[in-house]
């Protein structure tokens, strides 16, 4: 009866609060990792019992069940078939993921407060996936290797319950960040950065509290604003009332404050990974040097909201997620000597879609960000080639650009069907596919001298 009372309080279902202080708890969880006497293995197994044992409390004991079956036919694939282990990752990780999507219906569950394990499921799945392509990495020659594949190949099998831990540990499956089984591994055997060191061992408690204190004011701008712009609002006579700049307006407001709701999830999760010590990346070269909190970072908030283009959202938004998408689909989709295209950025955008789930609004969302940063980039391509004075214009285009899309973009990923993300789009006149569409052409009619000039030297 607590529960209920404390859910309808703060306005959410008895599920999402139970998983909401689960989620919470992976803070002190990650703390106590610290303390777990008896060397790595210790660690590896409270890594995996605590995982494992929130995901119980928070949706139940089917949902380890489902965990475990992609973890282990993607360990399984390490053990028996090395060479092709990374595609048969991806593809039963992937496939599974999927049915699980369609079966429960999570995208509804979501959109309507619910909650259940394939949130969690859609973490596991991208470090199984990115285990495997790196253990299938150790087969090659490292003269063939990128940067990103060098530093992260393993050459070694990892045991069954070092595997375990990093797909589950502490709970940071439930939410992210994405990380490297490499770093994981380093980390909790307390080599590499986290060596000690004459600098000492850096303190994560300031760092923590700071994560903290963000996910606190997000989460309160977010049940502040949520009441005036609720996913309801499109399908209501009087938004088909409004004039074109009111509903633009709205839409704007419904994607900046569906925002604040992912800024508080991967700003707790960002304090759970600090306060463990695995969320410590290096140290500054400054003197004296300062110590590196970013390996957990998932969001830059500024960096989003003042966006000075298109391109920058991946580096700034979801961070974790797009640096895996890059290392594990954009890269490998580029041919050896040739540069990336509309192609590579599509096919990428495309797999992302299809890890959300596979609702039409996903699907229309992405594809629109794939055209949103391709016209980004040809007002980029001409801000390089003019005057200072007119480049100042032209970035200042670039900003209200990104600003327009991503927030038109938007509204597909919340209101997830067909019919209600065209008529939201039909509702601004698809002012947000237009556009992007008309730069990509005019980014292909109207080239910058720089680039003329460099093709002809090619020529």
């Amino acid at each position: 009866m607590e529960m209920e009372s404390m859910a309808s309080a703060i306005g959410v279902s008895v599920p999402v609060l139970r998983f909401l202080l689960c989620f919470v708890a992976t803070i002190p969880v990650s703390f106590f990792h610290r303390l777990v006497p008896g060397g790595a293995t210790a660690r590896h197994l409270y890594a995996a019992v605590t995982g494992a044992l929130l995901s119980y409390i928070s949706f139940g004991f089917s949902s380890n069940l489902h965990f475990f079956v992609p973890m282990l036919i993607s360990y399984g694939s390490m053990v028996v078939a090395r060479k092709w282990c990374g595609v048969i990752s991806f593809l039963s990780a992937m496939g599974y993921l999927i049915g699980c999507h369609v079966y429960y219906m999570s995208g509804d569950a979501w959109k309507e407060g619910g909650i259940d394990a394939t949130g969690s499921l859609m973490v596991i799945t991208l470090k199984v996936i990115s285990c495997a392509i790196n253990y299938n990495d150790g087969l090659l020659k490292e003269a063939d290797l990128r940067e990103s594949q060098k530093k992260n190949r393993i050459l070694k099998l990892p045991s069954l319950i070092e595997y375990v831990g990093y797909c589950l540990c502490c709970g940071s499956h439930f939410a992210g960040p994405v990380y490297e089984i490499k770093d994981y591994l380093d980390w909790t055997e307390r080599k590499g950065i986290w060596t000690k060191s004459e600098k000492g061992t850096p303190s994560p408690f300031l760092p923590t509290l700071r994560a903290i204190l963000q996910a606190g004011f997000c989460m309160g701008l977010y049940l502040y604003l949520s009441p005036s712009y609720p996913l309801s609002r499109f399908s209501e006579p009087i938004y088909q009332e409004w004039g074109f700049v009111k509903r633009l307006t709205v839409q704007y407001m419904s994607g900046f404050t569906a925002r604040w709701k992912y800024y508080f999830i991967w700003s707790i999760s960002e304090a759970s990974i600090i306060i463990s010590g695995f969320g410590f990346s290096g140290w500054t070269d400054s003197s004296p040097p300062k110590a590196r909190w970013d390996r957990a970072k998932n969001v830059d908030v500024l960096g989003v909201e003042f966006a000075k283009s298109s391109v920058e959202l991946p580096l700034v938004w979801n961070i974790q997620v797009s640096t895996w998408l890059r290392h594990y689909v954009y890269d490998r989709l580029v041919q050896k000597g040739k540069k990336p295209g509309f192609f590579q950025l599509l096919a990428t955008q495309t797999v992302s879609a299809v890890w959300h789930g596979l609702y039409p609004g996903y699907l229309i969302f992405f594809v629109q960000s794939a055209l949103m940063i391709a016209g980004s980039r040809a007002i980029y391509r001409w801000q390089q080639a003019v005057p200072p004075t007119v480049k100042k214009f032209l970035m200042l285009m670039n900003f209200a650009y990104t600003l327009l899309v991503l927030n038109y973009s938007c509204i597909g990923f919340m209101v997830l069907s067909l019919n209600e993300t065209l008529a939201a789009y039909g509702s601004v006149y698809y002012v947000g596919t237009i556009i992007p569409v008309a730069l990509i052409l005019l980014g292909n009619i109207i080239k910058p001298k720089s680039a003329r000039s460099k093709a002809r030297k090619e020529q």
